[in-house]
């Protein structure tokens, strides 16, 4: 469906997607269906949750983790080869039509379907963060934008279902101490970019999807375009790491490599299992790259340092972990982190209208180890590291509560995200916080007004 152009109001956006949501499971699959003139296949959430722990051995892979873990990328590239094969195998033969995945069994999360942002009907693709100029490569003089979807395996899904098992009353305290997701966790996720490819040297020979997508990055109108994969992210739940619980890893596109289209060209940019929260220098910081500035301090990341395959990225704040369509200013560690419920947090430090210093103490608290189950901001319930779980939960609460889920009284749920909200308070908050929106780009926010 058609949104209007420019900004939209919570009614209209909210009664649209209802009329999808009338129609699906449990859980509506998308908010934007195409137009009738798009005759190909449809996305289908997976949302058969397994109601039990999953039983079996772990992912093949948790026995191939570096007994040493350095800043040395080549310690970890057998590593990471195998966590992407394992994100891969089976779903790209079925273009990630992941019910249709023969080898194991992915899910998607609940509740990214509404909204401005939210999940569009061909391949589940949400709206992420705008393409800057010159982010990609210096060729590139305009800007873009990014959509993404990602999936999780049985292990993570069986947290997500007991999260929501009741649909009308979702649970955070799964994902919060003393629980969190189950060690073996993995999530992976495929970011696609629309942008002029031409001004991207390693977009060559592009995997390309179609998307329902906004026509620029500013606008509400939408249309089936072409993207291209520009990246793919893993996460993986390792209770043996210490500092976090995690190992965050992202592979970039390049086209080159093998000469014709294919998944084979995401080339590993790095992996990362804390945020290194001792080094507040700045000298590595690279929006605008012409090369790829790898900072040797870091010893909670490791960057690949072949030129030959990685193209010049800009990785994350002072060196640390992000991929190409990422924020410069962040990691893969420090985003994820703020993720909880009530979602008080911000993602950035530079997300609001006074940011603190760069490497100030204030700063800093987005760049510190916040071990898994733990949430970043006090009296909050954390989502272990989970920004689908904690925007999912985001826009059910404005759903139910602000809009009164449109024909259901929202009582139940609304009572006790408040009650969460009035503990926050009497722990020691001088005056109540508002809750944030999850988004990856502070610009977004004109969309969601």
């Amino acid at each position: 469906m058609n949104q209007p152009q420019g900004k939209l109001t919570a009614f209209a956006v909210t009664a649209a997607l209802f009329s999808v949501a009338a129609q699906a499971g449990t859980y509506p699959d998308y908010g934007y269906a195409p137009p009738d003139s798009y005759t190909g296949a449809k996305f289908v959430l997976s949302q058969n949750y397994p109601t039990t722990p999953p039983k079996g051995q772990l992912p093949a892979f948790f026995k191939n983790l570096p007994a040493k873990q350095d800043n040395n990328f080549e310690t970890w590239r057998a590593y990471m080869d195998e966590v992407k094969n394992y994100c891969l195998e089976g779903n790209v033969d079925v273009n990630w039509d992941v019910q249709k995945n023969k080898v194991r069994h992915w899910y998607h999360m609940p509740w990214q379907h509404y909204g401005p942002l939210g999940r569009e009907g061909i391949h589940g693709l949400t709206k992420e963060a705008q393409i800057q100029k010159q982010q990609l490569a210096p060729t590139q003089t305009a800007t873009g934008q990014t959509y993404a979807v990602g999936i999780y395996n049985d292990i993570g899904a069986y947290t997500i279902g007991q999260v929501w098992k009741d649909p009308q009353n979702p649970d955070p305290s799964y994902t919060s101490q003393p629980k969190s997701f189950a060690n073996g966790t993995v999530v992976c996720k495929a970011l696609f970019a629309d942008i002029d490819r031409n001004t991207v040297p390693f977009l060559v020979n592009p995997v390309l999807w179609q998307g329902y997508i906004t026509e620029t990055f500013t606008s509400a109108k939408r249309q089936v375009k072409e993207v291209a994969l520009i990246q793919m992210d893993i996460a993986v739940r390792d209770t043996r790491m210490s500092a976090t619980g995690w190992i965050f890893g992202t592979f970039q596109y390049n086209g080159a490599m093998t000469g014709k289209a294919g998944w084979d060209n995401l080339i590993p940019v790095g992996i990362m299992w804390g945020n290194d929260p001792k080094e507040t220098g700045n000298d590595f910081t690279n929006p605008t790259p012409t090369i790829t500035k790898i900072n040797t301090a870091l010893q909670q990341t490791a960057i690949n340092t072949n030129t030959k395959e990685l193209p010049p990225t800009h990785l994350g704040w002072n060196g640390r972990l992000n991929g190409p369509v990422d924020n410069p200013n962040s990691s893969c560690q420090s985003c994820h982190m703020t993720a909880e419920s009530p979602q008080v947090a911000i993602m950035n430090p530079l997300f609001q209208k006074n940011p603190p210093a760069v490497g100030s103490s204030k700063w800093m608290e987005w760049f510190q180890n916040i071990p898994a189950g733990h949430p970043f901001t006090p009296g909050s319930q954390s989502t272990d590291f989970s920004l689908q779980m904690s925007g999912g939960l985001v826009n059910f609460y404005q759903w139910k509560c602000d809009m009164s889920g449109i024909y259901e009284d929202g009582f139940n749920a609304c009572t006790k995200i408040a009650s969460m909200k009035s503990k926050m308070m009497k722990s020691g908050n001088a005056a109540p916080q508002p809750m944030q929106r999850v988004i990856r780009d502070p610009s977004l926010e004109q969309l969601l007004e």
